[in-house]
């Protein structure tokens, strides 16, 4: 339902904006999408274009045209949903006009089969592949199975440092160097070979006693940092090259691990700038390179991290030690429930999932690693900033606000925290007190539990801290926020959030990031990074 929403209010957008029919407005936006998946998009058009472009030109709005086409699962007993606020007549009339209108269409029955997109041929081999990632978070391409790859999505190296050599299962990112890699290059981080003038080999004249170590994200949608680029739906962007990214978003199950707080390694090219704690890892200790892992799903939580954290790459015996930091931030609050508070972790619950992990990571990490535990954001900050804004959707005509687009995902039943994103001050306090009872779990573990191979630390959240960075920049606390869901941080929150984490770092922790290397130069002078990741 809600997918069909925005393509029908995109389709209706760009007739608007262009001053075109609506059957032109659907072929432009079939144009707009790359060429791989345009066979799909014209398949679409075909089956749905014709109806689409009837009901729109009678003035029926994109609640009424999907639900009319039955391309909305709605309950017994479940409130009729809606983005738009309801035709004169009401949701119901217009529904029962716009079906009887449709009626006679031998088309419409055909279309029903394919309400599940990877039911079509085109995607459905690609459809595929994807769960099977989603299903074991390793890479799908990893022909040697040491869970590195030299393919950027599906688990890729967009996630983890990038395999060079994905033949051999004793090479890969983040091991100790075998034979002070005199031969060829066991850790991937582009530093082997003998120097000439000395005989001593490279690795071991810059790398030996260097502190070298890796860092592992295990977090959420956050983490994996979701992000819809707000150009696919703003019709006034609109363009091909909106959607030249779209491939990639879709194997990456559009996020953006690439661009991220902990591990980000690329240039953004979704506004922002890349800042991680993995660049300053690398800037610190050049023989870090490439050693980075982002484990983190969407919807990710203390729960469901148990099975999760199972795609950890990291052998005691062979590997440096790692930074790990746990950051589920709000899905052990965030729900699409009704009644929300009686699906959120009790306290209880969250000390045996955190313990059960970091009990599962002390027999995977090698010894000397660190554990950071991240404490739950407070999430009033969405509402109190953005609920009377426009939606990108909106803001042509002015007509949805991020309160009605929370309303409409409540109603479907996929809001992604009905605690949060609620007009009830009573339930967004509630949910908020409920994050702070975990994160004072998560402090006392940090301060009264020990493991044999790494030591335990606590940050809170820094949202208030970066949003007082953001404004002394001259920035608005909106600009925070994702701009389509309205409720994951942005890419300018996540740079300014690494810097806050890697000044408290710096100062209350520095046996965690490691001593800087005094060969970096001379490493960056006579090695380059041969491919980059």
């Amino acid at each position: 339902m809600r997918g069909c929403v925005l393509v029908v209010s995109v389709i209706e957008q760009l007739a608007q904006w262009h001053n075109s029919t609506v059957k032109a407005a659907v072929e432009r936006l079939c144009n707009y999408i790359p060429e791989k998946l345009q066979g799909f998009c014209y398949i679409l058009a075909e089956l749905y274009g014709p109806h689409i472009a009837e009901l729109i030109d009678r003035e029926m709005n994109a609640d009424v045209v999907c639900h009319s086409l039955r391309l909305c699962k709605q309950d017994p007993g479940q409130p009729l949903c809606h983005l738009y606020p309801p035709p004169k007549v009401g949701l119901s009339t217009a529904i029962w006009k716009a079906k009887r209108i449709l009626k006679t269409s031998k088309d419409l029955k055909s279309t029903t089969r394919f309400s599940n997109l990877c039911a079509f041929p085109l995607l459905a081999n690609l459809c595929e592949k994807i769960k099977y990632v989603i299903r074991n978070k390793l890479p799908f391409e990893d022909f040697d199975g040491d869970k590195f790859s030299t393919f950027p999505t599906l688990r890729g190296y967009h996630w983890r440092g990038r395999d060079c050599d994905d033949r051999n299962t004793i090479v890969y990112p983040g091991r100790r160097p075998d034979n002070w890699d005199v031969k060829s290059d066991s850790n991937c981080n582009g530093i082997w070979g003998v120097d000439p003038k000395d005989g001593i080999p490279y690795e071991e004249k810059f790398c030996k006693g260097a502190d070298s170590r890796g860092v592992v994200l295990l977090g959420d949608s956050a983490g994996a940092h979701f992000h819809i680029p707000p150009e696919w739906m703003t019709v006034t962007q609109m363009s091909a090259k909106s959607f030249a990214n779209l491939p990639m978003a879709f194997t990456d199950e559009l996020d953006w691990p690439q661009f991220s707080e902990i591990t980000g390694f690329l240039n953004s090219t979704i506004g922002g700038w890349t800042d991680s704690l993995y660049l300053r890892l690398r800037r610190r200790n050049r023989c870090n390179h490439r050693d980075l892992q982002n484990i983190s799903q969407n919807g990710g939580s203390s729960r469901n991290l148990l099975n999760l954290m199972k795609s950890l790459a990291r052998n005691q015996l062979l590997d440096n030690p790692a930074i790990v930091i746990y950051a589920t931030i709000g899905n052990d609050v965030c729900n699409g429930n009704h009644d929300t508070l009686a699906h959120m972790t009790t306290p209880k619950e969250m000390l045996s999932n955190v313990m059960q992990a970091l009990r599962y990571l002390d027999s995977r990490l090698p010894n000397g690693s660190h554990v950071i535990l991240t404490g739950l954001v407070d999430g009033r900050f969405l509402w109190d900033n953005l609920h009377d804004r426009y939606h990108p959707l909106g803001q042509l005509n002015r007509d949805i606000t991020y309160s009605q687009l929370y309303s409409f995902l409540n109603c479907l039943k996929v809001s992604p925290c009905n605690g949060w994103l609620t007009p009830n001050k009573t339930l967004r306090n509630l949910t908020s007190e409920r994050a702070l009872q975990l994160s004072d779990v998560l402090k006392e573990i940090a301060r009264s539990e020990k493991f044999a191979n790494f030591d335990v630390f606590y940050m809170d959240f820094p949202l208030r801290q970066t949003a007082e960075e953001w404004r002394k920049m001259g920035g608005e606390p909106w600009q925070l926020i994702e701009p389509v869901d309205g409720f994951h941080p942005s890419q300018i929150a996540a740079a300014l959030g690494t810097s806050i984490t890697w000044q408290k770092a710096l100062h209350e922790w520095p046996q965690v990031l490691g001593k800087e290397n005094p060969f970096n130069d001379q490493i960056e002078a006579i090695f380059k990074d041969q491919g980059g990741h």
